[in-house]
């Protein structure tokens, strides 16, 4: 089982889909079940869990970053 894959599937689902992360969010084991249509042992699944946990969390903390940084940017202009 290639776990990298399955976090690089599941990422790819997730990315600007808001409703899903938010099912994500609120119970991570039974979406991705649900999206990868397999039940997966726990200790798997909650390592699945973790990285996705992790690079939502890096996504979104790049975003917050990158609109700051346009914000700083917007006040020198002027």
């Amino acid at each position: 089982m290639d776990i990298q894959k399955i976090i690089s599937d599941v990422m790819a689902k997730l990315e600007g889909n808001d409703n899903l992360i938010a099912k994500f969010t609120a119970d991570p084991v039974k979406t991705l079940e649900g999206l990868l249509n397999v039940d997966l042992p726990d200790d798997k699944i909650n390592a699945v869990v973790e990285a996705v946990k992790a690079k939502l969390n890096l996504d979104q903390a790049g975003k917050k970053a990158s609109g700051i940084l346009g914000a700083i940017k917007n006040i020198f202009k002027k």
